[in-house]
């Protein structure tokens, strides 16, 4: 290394010491709406479900199916577009991401029945699936190690937004029917679920005009494969100030392919533990509970009502409320993630989920209707969603974009989406089926079980990544995260 090239501070040295620049945050903004639009998709189908399952004579099958069809298809998006992202760039990925959600959403508005809503439905969940991997990496390698956590956070809240977007529309949807057509429920079974699905095109165009305002690759991304010239013309786009980077530059970096097998070598099996795990009993929970939240504040606190328009009204109504509850999580999380560590705070957050499905299982125990269950109701949503967000729902996704190298990344990542999303077809296609033989009680407490499960296996497979140099962090052996504060 030349005296002058040692003066010269890398790449990561100076993203650490840069401020937030505007490129910085048209990155975020676009990571950021993107994960809005996987809240949208993935929740507004419990509002819309009770309509499909009039208009087209559903059977429970076909629900758990047209539940399910997203998440099964963001499996498969997580497991096969995060390596493809390691390989071609997670700027090209991201104008496929965007073309996949746009057509997807439109097919489903416009499905002609059950089959090409299912169809449609899952060629959506492929486009959330190449979109974690692919946002987290986009946002934990362009960002300075100070920011880095919140910044990632702070991005998935907006699937929160896109939640309580998702409960909102359908909201103002059954509302607008019934002003329309106070006598009867036949147009509102037959459109209103298209109105709900099609602001998801809207949300999709909105994203991809996003997209095409700038362009920019992951200079570290560059780098990784000896590509300085072009990650010099990356950074300086970036830090909006002049960079220069070289192999003298730069500290040694990992060059694996970006291959499953990499995964579980002896260097990266804990990380790959530790980002995959608890992700996977979380989503069990989460999407086992979140999907069908509508239906069940609708069972729980509106098991009286008849009338089918006013019970999916109050039903909607309910997930709002609950969906004000993710963003104030989220909130939680930006707050904490820094002074508290990403373990400490996930630890805390599936403890407090377990205690929020605790409430949820009493609540069914008392009088349908009655003012104690649905207070219950309220508390139990309220915890376990607020903690939920404060905690592993927010800390799963970071942890997945800090503790692999550049070069598996995206790959890493997206193996963890995909093992979560297993947990998460998992809880909502069997869940269903476990409550008729089970009973609502005993379901919520396995799905408690699952939690403090989760908080274990966060303490035995624990990792520092906080403030760490993320290069450090994914190319050596990792040290666990001490359990006290520094």
């Amino acid at each position: 290394m030349t005296a002058s090239s040692a003066a010269t501070p890398s790449f990561e040295t100076q993203l650490d010491e840069s401020p937030i620049t505007r490129t910085m945050w048209l990155l975020w903004l676009l990571s950021a709406g993107l994960i809005a639009l996987d809240g949208f998709d993935f929740f507004i189908i419990g509002v819309a479900i009770p309509f499909l399952k009039q208009d087209f004579g559903l059977d429970a099958v076909a629900i758990g199916a047209v539940a399910t069809a997203a998440v099964a298809g963001s499996l498969v998006g997580s497991l096969t577009l995060g390596p493809i992202t390691d390989r071609i760039g997670r700027q090209l990925m991201l104008i496929v991401d965007v073309a996949i959600f746009v057509i997807a959403t439109m097919g489903t508005a416009l499905a002609w029945n059950a089959t090409s809503l299912i169809a449609f439905r899952f060629l959506v969940g492929v486009g959330i699936g190449a979109d974690y991997p692919i946002s987290v990496s986009y946002i934990t390698e362009n960002m300075p190690a100070r920011w880095r956590g919140r910044m990632v956070i702070g991005a998935f809240t907006f699937q929160a937004v896109g939640a309580l977007l998702g409960a909102v529309t359908g909201l103002v949807t059954i509302a607008v029917f019934r002003m329309l057509y106070p006598d009867t429920s036949a147009m509102a079974i037959q459109y209103a679920w298209r109105w709900m699905l099609g602001v998801g095109v809207l949300l999709a165009i909105a994203v991809a005009i996003v997209r095409l305002s700038f362009s920019l690759e992951s200079p570290r991304y560059y780098i990784s494969r000896g590509e300085y010239e072009e990650a010099s013309i990356a950074a300086t786009q970036l830090l909006e100030t002049d960079i220069t980077i070289t192999p003298d530059t730069e500290p040694p970096i990992s060059t694996e392919s970006p291959t499953f097998g990499a995964l579980f070598n002896q260097m990266h099996r804990r990380s790959t533990l530790l980002a995959s795990l608890p992700w996977f009993l979380q989503d069990i929970a989460t999407y086992g509970v979140g999907i069908f939240t509508p239906a069940i504040i609708a069972m729980l606190a509106f098991a009286d009502e008849t009338d089918f328009m006013v019970r999916e009204m109050g039903s909607a109504k309910g997930s709002a409320v609950v969906d004000v509850f993710l963003i104030l999580g989220f909130i939680g999380a930006i707050v904490l993630v820094e002074k508290l560590g990403r373990i400490r705070l996930q630890v805390a957050g599936f403890m407090g989920m377990a205690v929020g499905l605790s409430i949820l299982a009493a609540a069914s125990r008392l009088p349908a209707g009655s003012q104690g269950e649905i207070g219950l109701v309220v508390t139990g949503f309220f915890v376990f969603n607020l903690m939920m967000n404060a905690g592993p729902n927010a800390t799963t996704f970071l942890l997945s974009g800090e503790v692999f190298p550049t070069s598996i990344r995206a790959t890493g990542a997206g193996f963890a989406a995909a093992f979560a999303k297993a947990g998460a077809v998992l809880g909502t296609f069997v869940l269903p089926v476990l409550q008729r033989s089970l009973g609502a009680p005993t379901l919520l407490l396995g799905l408690a079980g699952c939690c403090v499960l989760a908080a274990g296996l966060t303490l035995l497979y624990r990792i520092d990544t906080a403030g760490q140099s993320l290069e450090a962090i994914g190319a050596t052996e990792v040290m666990p995260e001490p359990l006290v504060p520094k």
